[in-house]
C-alpha cells in the first residue's frame, strides 16, 4: 500500500520479480490511471516472458485493502507506506505480519566542535535537496557554544532557498524565527520549514532525538571522533550519520539498488 508515486509500482514490482514474490499493490487515488497503465505494460511483458498469470494484481478501492486485510491464509506480509496512524490502523485490523514504513522524524546535531561550514551544508541539503521524504531534516539541534556564531549564518543559508524557520526560545534570543510548539518536535512538514532547538550538548541532543524522533535517520556534524561514536552508539534509529547529510538513508545511496521503504 503506498502513495500517490508511480515510480514505487515499478520498483516494488521489480523487487517483488526478483525476489520471486507475487504482490498485491494500492496506489493513492491521485495516481489511478497512471498506475493501471503501468500495471497493464508490467502484465503485457510478463505475459511475453511466460511468468506465472496474475502474479501482479492492482486494487482498486479501499473495500479491496479491507478485503485484503482478512487474507491471513494467502497473504504473508503487508508493507504499509504512510503515517504513523496509517501504519497502526492496518496493524489493528489484520492478521498479517506488517512491516510499516512510516513518518520520518530526522535530525541534524550541530555539535560544539563542528566545522561551521560543513555544518550549514549539511543542513542545507538535508532539508532543501528534495523536501517531501521521509529522509529530509526536519529538526536542527544546535549546541549552544556555538549557536550565537551558526544559527545567523544557517538562517541566511536557508533563507536562500525559502525555508521557513520556527524555534525554541534560545534560538529566537539569537535570530528571528517563528516560535516552536510541542508539537512541532514531533512534525513531518514534508514542506520548507525546520524547526531548530538549542541543546546544552550532545546528551541534551541524544535525549531529543530519542524522545521525538521516528527511528528512521539522524545525524551529527563534529570533529571528535569520539562524541560521534557515542553518537551513534546512543541514538536509537536505522539510520545514524556523521558529518553527513540525511538524505544518504536510500537503497540506491547505500549501493542496493531500490528499496520498497524502511521499517
Amino acid at each position: 500500500i503506498f502513495e500517490s508515486r508511480p515510480d514505487a509500482l515499478v520498483q516494488i514490482s521489480t523487487l517483488c520479480l526478483k525476489s520471486g514474490n507475487a504482490v498485491l499493490l494500492k496506489g493513492g487515488s491521485e495516481a489511478e490511471k497512471t498506475n493501471n497503465i503501468l500495471s497493464k505494460i508490467i502484465c503485457e511483458v510478463s505475459e511475453n516472458a511466460e511468468l506465472p498469470a496474475g502474479w501482479l494484481q492492482l486494487l482498486q478501492t479501499r473495500q479491496d485493502v479491507a478485503e485484503m486485510l482478512a487474507l491471513d491464509e494467502y497473504i504473508d506480509l503487508i508493507i504499509p507506506r504512510g503515517s504513523n496512524d496509517f501504519v497502526r490502523h492496518i496493524m489493528n485490523n489484520t492478521n498479517i505480519p506488517v512491516l510499516g514504513h512510516a513518518d520520518g522524524i530526522c535530525h541534524v546535531y550541530v555539535d560544539g566542535d563542528a566545522d561551521l561550514e560543513m555544518a550549514i551544508n549539511i543542513a542545507v541539503d538535508s532539508k532543501c535537496q528534495y523536501v517531501a521524504v521521509c529522509n529530509a531534516v526536519e529538526t536542527l539541534l544546535v549546541d549552544e557554544k556555538i549557536a550565537e556564531a551558526f544559527l545567523p549564518k544557517v538562517k541566511v543559508a536557508l533563507g536562500k532557498k525559502n525555508v521557513k524557520l520556527r524555534g525554541c526560545k534560545k534560538t529566537a534570543a539569537v535570530i528571528k524565527v517563528k516560535p516552536a510548539k510541542e508539537k512541532d518536535w514531533s512534525t513531518e512538514y514534508l514542506d520548507y520549514i525546520l524547526s531548530i532547538k538549542v541543546v546544552a550538548g550532545m546528551d541534551e541532543a541524544i535525549e531529543h532525538i530519542n524522545k521525538y524522533g521516528s527511528g528512521h535517520t539522524d545525524a551529527i556534524v563534529t570533529s571528535d571522533k569520539q562524541k560521534a561514536a557515542q553518537f551513534m552508539g546512543l541514538v536509537d534509529s536505522g539510520n545514524v550519520f556523521v558529518n553527513c547529510s540525511t538524505r544518504f538513508s536510500d537503497g540506491y545511496r547505500y549501493g542496493l539498488g531500490a528499496e520498497v521503504g524502511i521499517s
